[in-house]
């Protein structure tokens, strides 16, 4: 029997329903793992049931899972302490693995984000003074949204928006043979995308956002669709890590509904340039970068964990 114990930081708990949705495998799985803390899905205190305790516990085990990124004192806490109390950390999700979409908060300061949610948005209600963190024991927002491995020591990575069951039941099997390696093919969402490619840019060469339908003909398969990115359609399929079909490399997820990536799991390796491949990417079939819509936005959709956010 295997101890796991799961948690979940700047996240929305996706990963979690991912684990959920691993389906029949599961039921297969579940004799050999036991999960002695996972918030989601398990009533289990930080400080005891009832608040007695002093100081935060999480049970030990073999294996921890974390989903999310970095972004407040309690996440930080949290994540010290999944390291501290587990033989093997997985860093589940790409919130966790590279920072994620909540990682483009590092696109403003602070005081910007307070501003904006406190009195500047069209839902904010009350439009008076921010609460004070001390006061109301609030954690300390962070000055960045990290992955977890700005911090601590990660062993395997799976990532994903959210990851495929598929991918989450391989490595937990894999960890019950006794490996404590697993790693996704490093093969971008290009090279399993089955739409077919002229090597050239659309007749009116304007990149643009989602917000029309592209050619293809709803009677014939995917692979008669000519590709998105040459289309004009801003796809981020050249830098995104193919994954989000299983482990079988069946068709990307978005491709087969007929939209562009939107660069779920993460960078194609973790030595690449995203924000630069991307951009030689466009280059290649004719497109100028420099009229990307809301480039600075959507170059760093999956890249602003690891500090290499900049201002592009």
């Amino acid at each position: 029997m295997v101890k796991v114990a799961e948690e979940w930081l700047n996240s929305c708990s996706g990963c979690e329903i991912a684990i959920l949705n691993i389906g029949d495998a599961l039921v297969d799985l579940l004799p050999s793992l036991e999960f002695v803390h996972i918030p989601v899905l398990i009533d289990k205190k930080y400080y005891g049931q009832t608040g007695e305790g002093k100081h935060l516990e999480i049970p030990k085990a073999v294996v921890g899972i974390v989903s999310g990124g970095v972004k407040n004192s309690e996440h930080l806490e949290v994540l010290h302490k999944m390291r501290e109390s587990c033989d093997i950390l997985i860093a589940l999700g790409t919130c966790a693995t590279d920072g994620g979409l909540p990682a483009l908060a590092n696109m403003y300061t602070n005081d910007e984000i307070r501003e904006f949610s406190y009195h500047e948005s069209p839902t904010t209600v009350d439009k008076g003074v921010r609460p004070n963190p001390d006061k109301f024991h609030i954690p300390h927002m962070l000055e960045r949204c990290t992955a977890l491995d700005e911090h601590v020591k990660v062993d395997i990575k799976i990532p994903g928006c959210p990851p495929h069951p598929e991918w989450i039941a391989g490595a937990v099997l894999a960890l019950l043979d006794g490996k404590t390696e697993f790693k996704l093919p490093e093969r971008s969402v290009c090279d399993v995308c089955p739409t077919k490619r002229e090597r050239k840019k659309s007749d009116t060469g304007v990149l643009k956002r989602m917000l029309e339908t592209p050619e293809y003909d709803p009677e014939k398969p995917v692979s008669d669709m000519r590709c998105l990115l040459e289309q004009g359609f801003m796809c981020l399929g050249p830098v995104t890590r193919a994954g989000c079909g299983g482990m079988q490399a069946r068709t990307p997820r978005c491709i087969s509904a007929r939209v562009p990536c939107r660069g779920c799991y993460g960078p194609v390796r973790e030595s690449a340039l995203p924000l630069i491949d991307y951009v030689s990417a466009l280059a290649s079939v004719g497109y100028d970068p420099a009229k990307m819509p809301d480039r600075r936005g959507f170059l760093a959709r999956f890249s602003g964990g690891h500090g290499v956010l900049k201002k592009i």
